[in-house]
């Protein structure tokens, strides 16, 4: 069966395993592929955090120009606020806090964003209903 929809996004990353460390970290994903792509002998890893088919693509690269960047950003929620605020006092003694945990109501909810190690913003939250506005919105 071949995939439909979004399934990814691929970020260039400078140290693949630094990357891999975050993101397990602080969005709770595990590789489900790893490889060196037999034209460019660069590595590519897939991550996931196995809650639906989409994965983060980090490709190892030697210069890595960020484009996610405040606004542009990946979202992740968190499973309780208290579970957020361990996760932003962490971010912000390993220095990768960028703003602060706020909360802005319904429907952005309690967010904050951190830095991975090549300048990718991850916005980390807890209130937002991305998947109960798409379940009741209409299908065209």
């Amino acid at each position: 069966m071949s995939d439909i929809g979004l399934t990814h996004i691929a970020l260039p990353v400078s140290d693949v395993e630094r990357s891999i460390e975050f993101y397990s970290t602080y969005a709770a994903m595990q590789v489900v592929h790893r490889r060196i792509d037999a034209e460019t002998g660069v590595a590519v890893v897939w991550l996931c955090d196995r809650t639906r088919p989409f994965v983060i693509v980090l490709i190892q690269t030697d210069s890595v120009y960020p484009v996610l960047s405040p606004l542009a950003h990946l979202g992740v929620g968190c499973k309780s606020r208290e579970y957020m605020d361990a996760l932003c006092e962490r971010a912000q003694r390993e220095g990768v806090l960028v703003q602060e945990q706020q909360d802005s109501g319904y429907p952005i909810g309690y967010w904050a964003f951190l830095r991975d190690p090549d300048g990718h913003t991850l916005e980390l939250s807890y209130g937002q209903e991305i998947g109960l506005a798409v379940e009741n919105s209409p299908k065209q």
